[in-house]
């Protein structure tokens, strides 16, 4: 992988949707041991997975990994941190907003 260069890498994943009152959840497992890197994008393929209330869907499918490039990982780890940060600019007060 080159400075500016990307590249793409086709896997086999599941696919773990959960709409139960205990767990609320969507998860993508890597079946062949990818990881997913700082900057990388991952498009699943197929139709979206929907569960009903109750439900655990479990589908196999495939997913497409775009690398990110060195120099996107690196610019995503520098400013990273910094988006972050943004989440925590907020607070609770019992006092209503004028």
């Amino acid at each position: 992988m080159g400075l500016f260069t990307k590249a793409a890498e086709t896997v086999p994943c599941t696919v773990e949707v959960s709409h139960r009152f205990e767990s609320l959840h969507a998860h993508v497992r890597f079946n062949n041991g990818a990881v997913v890197h700082p900057g990388d994008e991952v498009l699943v393929h197929g139709a979206p997975v929907t569960a009903g209330y109750g439900e655990l869907v479990v589908e196999d499918r495939v997913a497409t990994i775009t690398r990110a490039s060195l120099l996107e990982r690196l610019w995503t780890k520098l400013t990273g941190d910094l988006e972050a940060m943004e989440l925590c600019e907020f607070s609770f007060s019992e006092e209503a907003m004028p």
